[in-house]
């Protein structure tokens, strides 16, 4: 059985409520955590301070910033854009496929090579698993190497680059994609299921390939290593809805983990660093 843990309680914006989701970590050191209802991103210094880094008109979901700052961000009515959070700008970066617009982005991960990729989440489900997933190369061309996800959420693709992982919310499991070296996929599959609350939200990935994994619904955050054997059960101290998380810390062993309920920022130390940023 896996071990168990609380985390700790960080901060949390004090505005007006919110809906937290899509942490990330900047190359000046602090952490950005997304508002989906109220279009703000939050800036959150490693002393614990929360500032307003940018608001807009938009649900922003996930987010991955570059080493130049600038943040590549799913967003639920705008689609893939970039926002420079020095001058507050916000730039499409693929606000649709071909002519048809998307329904719904959730998140992304992002390549050594630059290329991203991202979910269409919607209202896919079990009774209408039609949630897809995209590969955006740098040259803008975009595949789809998922079309029949029944609520795909989070990405993270391994440590080699050669698998990339989907949390499938409706279906309560994390699926295992691999790529092939043409940009394709083949034998898509179930790698880990879950049993209760909502399903897998966001996911991490750490240095040896292991899964850190927020189980919106249930208030937990599952780790398992890289067979999949789940190793480390965190629990949340002030509400179930622990969306998403991100590797963070001078060592990277500190998940940082939204918690929209109360919108807060809980913190919690594992054993194993998360993968260093290679973009």
């Amino acid at each position: 059985m896996p071990s168990s843990r609380r985390a700790g309680q960080r901060g949390q914006p004090r505005e007006a409520h919110s809906f937290l989701e899509g942490p990330a970590f900047g190359p000046d050191g602090n952490l950005y955590v997304a508002d989906i209802p109220f279009g703000r991103i939050f800036r959150v210094t490693p002393g614990g301070q929360v500032e307003l880094a940018v608001q807009y008109e938009g649900e922003p979901t996930g987010m991955k910033i570059l080493a130049n700052g600038l943040a590549r961000v799913t967003d639920q009515l705008r689609g893939l854009i970039q926002i420079d959070f020095k001058t507050g700008e916000v730039a499409a970066v693929a606000p649709r496929r071909y002519a048809e617009g998307y329904r719904g982005l959730n998140d992304l991960c992002i390549g050594q090579s630059g290329e991203v990729y991202f979910t269409e989440t919607g209202f896919s489900d079990m009774s209408d698993p039609t949630g897809r997933v995209y590969r955006l190369d740098p040259d803008m061309t975009q595949h789809v190497l998922i079309r029949n996800g029944p609520g795909p959420n989070g990405v993270v693709l391994s440590p080699d680059e050669n698998t990339l992982y989907v949390g499938m919310t409706r279906a309560n499991s994390i699926w295992r994609c691999p790529l092939m070296v043409d940009g394709g996929s083949t034998k898509v599959s179930a790698f880990i299921t879950l049993s209760g609350g909502q399903g897998p939200d966001g996911i991490a990935i750490d240095e040896s390939g292991g899964l850190a994994v927020a189980h919106v619904g249930l208030g937990v955050v599952w780790v398992f290593d890289a067979k999949g054997e789940p190793v480390l059960r965190i629990e949340s101290p002030v509400g179930d809805l622990t969306t998403n998380l991100a590797f963070g810390g001078p060592d990277r062993r500190t998940l940082f983990i939204t918690e929209a309920h109360s919108g807060s920022i809980l913190a919690a130390r594992v054993d194993i660093p998360g993968l260093a940023r290679r973009w």
